[in-house]
């Protein structure tokens, strides 16, 4: 009898991969979590967000903003995405933790596609503060709800 724990995280399947896709498809907003330049430590922020054409999730950030300067100093950053639902303990809900890589993108060539899934950022998509990043992901941790723990690559996440 071994005394190592039993490892929680499945072998990752075909439903938990569409699970995932799913909740980025959905996502327009997320937990974006950056390192502060200034201080070293972890730092996290409500961002608005959308799947770009290809799944990967991109956001609008403004040159105002302190996660950007976070993400000038260091593009490596985390995206939680996944609300709970109004009743039930919130940690039997869905979420997808992406580690990912910030890396600019043509705004104007984008705006349609933006727009079309988040027509509010209308009101400042073309305000000149504001500039258009991909959350590349390169590792993924989705809870699927309880007991229901998987690993994924960026393969995973590619719509089927």
């Amino acid at each position: 009898m071994s005394d190592r724990p039993k490892d929680p995280i499945r072998p990752t399947d075909d439903e938990a991969r569409a699970l995932a896709r799913s909740l980025i498809a959905a996502a327009r907003f997320g937990a974006l979590g950056v390192t502060d330049p200034e201080t070293g430590s972890p730092m996290v922020t409500r961002i608005a967000v959308v799947p770009g054409p290809d799944g990967v999730p991109l956001t609008l950030i403004s040159s105002l903003s302190s996660h950007t300067d976070a993400l000038d100093a260091n593009p490596a950053c985390s995206l939680l995405l996944g609300e709970p639902g109004p009743r039930g303990d919130p940690l039997t809900h869905p979420r997808l933790t992406l580690q990912a890589v910030a890396e600019a993108q043509d705004k104007t060539a984008l705006k349609a596609h933006y727009l079309d899934l988040y027509p509010k950022a209308q009101l400042y998509y073309d305000f000149g503060d504001f500039r258009l990043v991909r959350l590349s992901p390169v590792a993924a941790f989705l809870n699927g709800g309880f007991g229901k723990a998987y690993r994924l690559t960026p393969d995973d996440l590619r719509p089927a």
